[in-house]
C-alpha cells in the first residue's frame, strides 16, 4: 500500500491517474480499489473535463476517513483505565475530511471497505469507532505485505472477533479470581513483604491462560516465557501450576535444602520453573519460565536462544513452540537489548517463528512517570522499526484482552512474526509493597485508590448478564482461599526451601563438576586413522564449482599442512569441530563475522565466485554426522551472547560458541556474563557449556583491540563456576574444545584466543598431537635443563613465544618458562608436579604482557603462597594498552629488560 499513500492524504486530484491505471491494468492497483471502481458507472463520468463529480469526491473523502481510523484510530481509544488520554490533533471529526453533518444520512458505497456494505455515513462512523476506538487500539497499516494487511483488516472487524460462551466467561472470571485471590492472600499473610504484585494488571493471568490453551489446540507443544518481577509469583502459581506451598516457604526465608552449604540460590521472584500441564481441553503443553536477574529485559535473548535450540534439536517446527516475553512499559522503552532482540526476529541464525510480546503497562517505572520515561508516543514504538503490529488494550476490559490474545496468537502462527500487546493497566502499590507511591504520583494514586479491580469489573458485567449470581461468585472466591490456606499450613511444616533445576528433564544423566574432575584430564583423543579421514574432508572443497582464487589457495595450503604435518590454528579448530560432529555432537557458532573469522583464519563458510553459493565443508564430513551451524550475527554483543547462553541451556549435547570480534567487545554484554554465565549455576542450579572465544593479545593495536579483560573474568571465579583458558598451541585448543563435550557435566568456557598465533610459525601442531594427546592445563618448558634452572617463570598466551625468543637471544639458561593454559580452575596439582621438576629453583615469577592491574597477576599472586614470588608486568594503567605502535614497542622492550633483570639477579 506504500505507493498509494497519497489517497490517505486526501489528494483527490490523483484519482484520475489511479482510475486510468485501473482501466489499463486492474492488477496494477490495490484490490480494494479494484472492487471500489467496479461499483461505479464510470462511463457517464467525463474525466476529460478535468472535473470530478461531487458525489464521487465525497466517496473518496469517506474512504480517507476510513483510512484515518485505521491509521490513527489508536490515538483516540478508551484504552487507559486510570488516566485521561493525551490530546492529539487533528482528531477524527468529519469536518477534517471535507465532510459535514449533512452527509451523515447519505449512503456511501465506501461502506464496502469495512465489510458493512453501502450504508449511511453515520453508521460507517459508528462501526469505525466500535472497531478502532474502544478498548482496543491497533497499529498495523505500516506493514508492507498486502496479505498481512488484509488479514488484519479482516481479523479486527467486529463480526470476525472471537465471542465467548457463558462457560468460557465463567472460566475467564475464575482465572481473574485466582489472580486477585492470590495477591489478597499474600497481602494478609505476608504484610509488607516484597512480592511485586500483579494487582491492577490481573488481566495478564487469563490472557496467558488463553494463549496457552488456544495454542495447545493449534499444535503448540511448548511455551517459553521470560518476564521480570511484576506478577511473576502469580504467574508461577496460576499459569505454571507451581505448588503454592513452595512459594510460601520461600516467603518465610528458609534455608535452601542443599548438601552444599555454599549454594546461594536466588530470591523467589527470580527463579525459573518448568512443568507439563494439561489444558481445560485436555491438551498437554510444556511450560518453561526462564530464571532471570533484576536486570530488566536481560532475559529476552535467553528465552529466544532456548526456543531456537528446541526448534533446531527437538521440534523442527517453529509452530510447535512459542516464546512469550512479558515486558514492563518503562523497561521496554528504555533498555537497548529490546531493540537488539527485535532486530533478530527474522534473521536466519536467530529467528524463532515469532515472539508474542506482552507489555504490562503500569504507566510508571519505579517512581518515574511515563512522560519522563520515553520520547516516543508509545512505549512499544521500538517494535515498529521492524513493522510489528501492535495492539493497545484496556486491561479493565477483560474480554477485549482475551480477544487480542487470540488474534495475536493466530497471527503469529500464520505468519511466524512478532506481535505486540500493550496491556494498559496500573500498579496498585508502589514499585514494591513497601513503597509509598503518593510521594511521586499523588494524583494518579488517588485515582487508583478508588478504582475497582478488573475482577470486580468483570464480575459486575457477568452478574448483569445473568451468567452467574453472587452466591456462585462467592463460592469461587472461597474455593481459591481454602486451597491457598491449606498450602500455607503445609508450608509452615516445611523445614527448608528448595531450588530446583528448571531444566532437570533435559539434563538427565549429567552431574555437577567437582574439584577432582579438574585434577585429572578427560580422554579427548581420536584414533589417528579416523582423524586423517576427517582432516582430509576439512581441507577439501566440492569439485566442479568456481571458487575465488584465494579460497582455492587457502584450502590447498591446508592440504599442504596435513602433508607436512604442521597444522595451524584454523585447521586444528575446524578438525575439532569435525571430530565432534562425527561423534554426534552438534556445533553452533555465532558472532560478528565468524563464518570467515575476524582474522580470516576459519573460513567455515565458503562462497562460490559466480553464484555466491554457500559451501560448508564441515557439513560434508559424513552422511550421519551431526549438523554444524555458523552465523554471522547482527552487530550486537549483549543480545547475541544472551541468545547463545539460552541456546546452551537446553542443548547439553551440543557445543555452543560465541566469538567476539575482539575480546574486549564482550563488555558490551557484561550483564550476560555477570548475571547469567558466571552465576547461573550458583543461583539457579543450571549448567551451561557455552564457550566464549575472546581474541586477546598485545600487538600495538590500541586500547580497544588488545585485552579481553582477563582480570574481570578471574575476579568472578569461585566454586568452579567457569573455566578460563589461554591456549598456545593448535593441539591444546583442539583438545580444549573437545573436552567441553566429553565430561559428565558442563561449565562455561572462556578462551582468550590468539590473534598473531593464528599464523605464528612456532604455533603449529602435529596430527599425532591431536590424535593421542589431551588438554594440558600446564605445559612445561621442554628445552629447560632442570639442573641449571634457578628461576621459574610462569606465563600464559602468546607472551610465552615472545619471552622465549627474547631469552634465546639473550642466552638465558637459568630460567624455565612454564605455560598456564588454564587459569581457572587453577590446576594446582598439575602445576606443583611440573614445578617439582626444578629442585634448584629459588625464584618464582609471574610474567604477563598486560598492565600490573590487569591480566592474571593478582589472581596468580594470591594463590602461589611463595615467599620469593614476583610479578613482572607493564606498569598499572587506566587504559589496557597504548594507541601508538612506537610506544608499544618501547614499553615491550622495557618489559623484557625488567623480566630478564629479575631472572639474572
Amino acid at each position: 500500500m506504500d505507493k498509494f499513500t497519497f489517497i490517505g492524504n486526501a489528494d483527490v486530484n490523483a484519482i484520475d491517474d489511479l482510475y486510468k491505471r485501473y482501466q489499463k491494468d486492474p492488477s496494477s492497483i490495490d484490490q480494494d480499489w479494484v472492487k471500489f471502481f467496479e461499483g461505479f458507472d464510470f462511463a457517464k463520468t467525463d474525466f476529460d473535463s478535468g472535473e470530478i463529480p461531487e458525489n464521487f469526491q465525497k466517496e473518496f473523502k469517506v474512504i480517507n476517513l476510513i483510512n484515518a481510523y485505521r491509521n490513527r484510530g489508536h490515538l483516540f481509544t478508551k484504552t487507559n483505565p486510570v488516566r485521561e488520554r493525551r490530546t492529539y490533533t487533528p482528531n477524527l471529526d468529519i469536518e477534517n475530511f471535507g465532510l459535514t453533518t449533512v452527509d451523515l444520512s447519505t449512503n456511501f458505497q465506501a461502506g464496502e471497505q469495512i465489510g458493512i456494505g453501502t450504508t449511511t455515513l453515520d453508521k460507517i462512523i459508528e462501526h469505525l469507532k466500535l472497531t478502532y476506538c474502544q478498548s482496543i487500539g491497533i497499529e498495523f497499516v505500516y506493514m508492507r505485505d498486502p496479505e498481512r494487511l488484509e488479514w488484519f483488516r479482516n481479523s479486527i472487524e467486529l463480526a470476525n472477533r472471537p465471542i465467548y460462551s457463558a462457560d468460557e466467561k465463567i472460566g475467564i472470571l475464575k482465572k481473574l479470581n485466582q489472580a486477585a485471590g492470590f495477591e489478597q492472600f499474600l497481602q494478609k499473610k505476608y504484610v509488607g513483604q516484597k512480592r511485586f504484585s500483579i494487582e491492577g494488571a490481573e488481566a495478564l493471568i487469563p490472557a496467558l491462560d488463553k494463549i496457552i490453551s488456544k495454542g495447545a489446540e493449534v499444535g503448540i507443544e511448548e511455551v517459553i516465557v521470560g518476564m521480570a518481577h511484576r506478577g511473576r509469583l502469580n504467574t508461577l502459581i496460576n499459569i505454571f501450576q507451581k505448588e503454592a506451598k513452595d512459594v510460601f516457604c520461600e516467603f518465610d526465608g528458609k534455608e535452601f535444602d542443599e548438601e552444599d552449604e555454599d549454594f546461594d540460590g536466588d530470591v523467589k521472584y527470580h527463579l525459573g520453573f518448568s512443568k507439563d500441564i494439561v489444558t481445560d481441553t485436555g491438551k498437554k503443553v510444556h511450560l518453561t519460565l526462564s530464571p532471570n536477574p533484576s536486570h530488566l529485559e536481560a532475559v529476552d535473548p535467553v528465552v529466544q536462544g532456548m526456543a531456537r535450540a528446541r526448534i533446531d534439536q527437538v521440534l523442527h517446527d517453529e509452530n510447535k513452540i512459542v516464546p512469550i516475553l512479558i515486558h514492563g512499559d518503562a523497561a521496554v522503552a528504555g533498555q537497548g537489548v529490546v531493540y537488539e532482540v527485535t532486530q533478530m526476529a527474522q534473521l536466519d541464525g536467530y529467528r524463532t517463528g515469532g515472539t508474542i510480546h506482552i507489555v504490562v503497562n503500569n504507566q510508571v517505572g519505579f517512581t518515574t512517570n511515563y512522560v519522563d520515561a520515553r520520547s516516543s508516543t508509545y512505549c512499544t514504538d521500538v517494535f515498529k522499526t521492524t513493522l510489528c503490529p501492535v495492539f493497545h488494550v484496556n486491561g479493565d476490559d477483560i474480554e477485549a484482552v482475551i480477544q487480542v490474545m487470540e488474534i495475536a496468537l493466530a497471527y503469529r502462527q500464520k505468519f511466524n512474526r512478532d506481535v505486540v500487546i500493550d496491556l494498559l493497566c496500573y500498579r496498585k502499590y508502589g514499585h514494591n509493597e513497601g513503597d509509598e507511591p503518593k510521594f511521586t504520583q499523588p494524583k494518579l494514586y488517588k485515582a487508583i485508590a478508588s478504582h475497582p479491580n478488573p475482577k470486580d469489573i468483570y464480575l459486575k458485567t457477568l452478574l448483569a448478564e445473568g451468567i452467574l449470581n453472587q452466591a456462585e461468585a462467592d463460592a469461587i472466591d472461597q474455593e481459591i482461599y481454602n486451597k491457598l490456606d491449606v498450602d500455607y499450613s503445609a508450608a509452615k511444616e516445611m523445614k527448608k526451601a528448595t531450588v530446583r533445576n528448571f531444566l532437570s528433564e533435559i539434563w538427565k544423566g549429567y552431574r555437577h563438576g567437582t574439584v577432582a574432575d579438574f585434577e585429572s584430564e578427560v580422554d579427548t583423543s581420536v584414533p589417528l586413522a579416523e582423524l586423517k579421514k576427517i582432516a582430509d574432508k576439512v581441507a577439501s572443497l566440492p569439485e566442479g564449482k568456481n571458487y575465488f582464487r584465494k579460497i582455492k589457495k587457502l584450502f590447498n595450503d591446508r592440504k599442504t599442512m596435513l602433508k607436512d604435518d604442521r597444522l595451524d590454528w584454523g585447521l586444528a579448530e575446524n578438525i575439532a569441530y569435525a571430530s565432534l560432529l562425527v561423534e554426534k555432537h552438534p556445533v553452533r557458532v555465532s558472532g560478528q563475522d565468524v563464518e570467515r573469522g575476524t582474522f580470516s583464519h576459519r573460513h567455515a563458510v565458503v562462497k562460490t565466485e559466480d553464484t555466491e553459493e554457500e559451501i560448508i565443508p564441515l557439513n560434508l564430513i559424513s552422511k550421519d554426522q551431526a549438523k554444524f551451524t555458523i552465523y554471522n550475527s547482527l552487530l550486537s554483543e549483549y543480545a547475541v551472547l544472551g541468545f547463545e547462553y539460552g541456546y546452551s541451556l537446553v542443548t547439553p549435547n551440543a557445543l555452543t560458541i560465541w566469538e567476539a570480534q575482539f575480546g574486549d567487545f564482550y563488555n558490551g554484554a557484561q550483564i550476560m556474563v555477570d548475571q547469567f554465565i558466571t552465576a547461573g549455576e550458583d543461583k539457579w542450579k543450571v549448567q551451561s557449556g557455552l564457550t566464549l572465544l575472546l581474541p586477546h593479545g598485545y600487538e600495538g593495536q590500541g586500547g580497544e583491540h588488545s585485552s579481553g579483560r582477563l582480570e574481570r573474568f578471574l575476579q568472578a571465579t569461585a566454586e568452579l563456576n567457569i573455566q578460563i583458558c589461554n591456549t598456545t598451541t593448535p593441539a591444546n585448543h583442539f583438545h580444549l574444545l573437545r573436552r567441553q563435550m566429553k565430561r559428565e557435566f558442563r561449565k562455561p568456557l572462556v578462551v582468550f584466543s590468539p590473534k598473531n598465533l593464528l599464523r605464528h610459525p612456532d604455533a603449529t601442531s602435529k596430527l599425532e598431537d591431536l590424535a593421542t594427546g589431551e588438554f594440558m592445563p600446564v605445559i612445561d618448558d621442554v628445552t629447560a635443563d632442570p639442573n641449571t634452572v634457578d628461576t621459574i617463570v610462569l606465563c600464559s598466551g602468546k607472551f610465552y613465544y615472545e619471552i622465549k625468543a627474547e631469552a634465546a637471544e639473550r642466552g638465558v639458561k637459568n630460567a624455565t618458562f612454564i605455560r598456564l593454559e588454564q587459569l581457572y580452575p587453577l590446576p594446582k596439582k598439575q602445576l606443583d608436579a611440573t614445578m617439582s621438576r626444578y629442585p634448584k629453583a629459588k625464584k618464582y615469577i609471574w610474567a604477563q604482557e598486560e598492565p600490573y592491574n590487569m591480566g592474571a597477576a593478582m589472581h596468580i599472586y594470591m594463590r602461589m603462597k611463595r615467599d620469593e614470588f614476583k610479578i613482572i608486568a607493564r606498569k598499572a594503567s587506566a587504559a589496557p594498552a597504548t594507541g601508538s605502535s612506537q610506544t608499544h614497542k618501547k614499553r615491550l622492550a622495557a618489559l623484557y629488560n625488567t623480566l630478564f633483570d629479575a631472572i639474572s639477579k
